[in-house]
């Protein structure tokens, strides 16, 4: 489905926190979204917030859009046509020795 016609069906998820002020949900999805990042970078994906949707991008370009943070890992997987596991051990190893050690 393109993103426009995507646009009229969405629906609100619990990690959008729908009682929070606006600046604050927005501030909450972009940092979704680099955390997001750090992992599905690992794979050769990349994903960006757009209009309040999620887009996830593989290395050939190809994208899926999604509604929100919960659509986000099968949506990848069908990219890499592959699962992935974000609690795989040796993917929270790179994760961390990414971030660096703990302030």
């Amino acid at each position: 489905m393109c993103g426009l016609c995507g646009m009229f069906g969405v629906a609100e998820h619990w990690t959008d926190q729908a009682g929070a002020a606006a600046p604050r949900r927005a501030a909450d999805r972009q940092h979704r979204v680099r955390v997001a990042n750090v992992v599905l970078g690992l794979h050769g994906l990349r994903c960006a917030d757009w209009q309040g949707r999620l887009t996830v991008t593989g290395r050939t370009g190809r994208s899926v859009v999604v509604d929100h943070v919960g659509a986000l890992w099968p949506a990848a997987e069908r990219l890499l046509g592959r699962p992935i596991d974000p609690l795989d051990p040796a993917l929270l190893d790179r994760v961390e020795a990414l971030a660096g050690p703990p302030r």
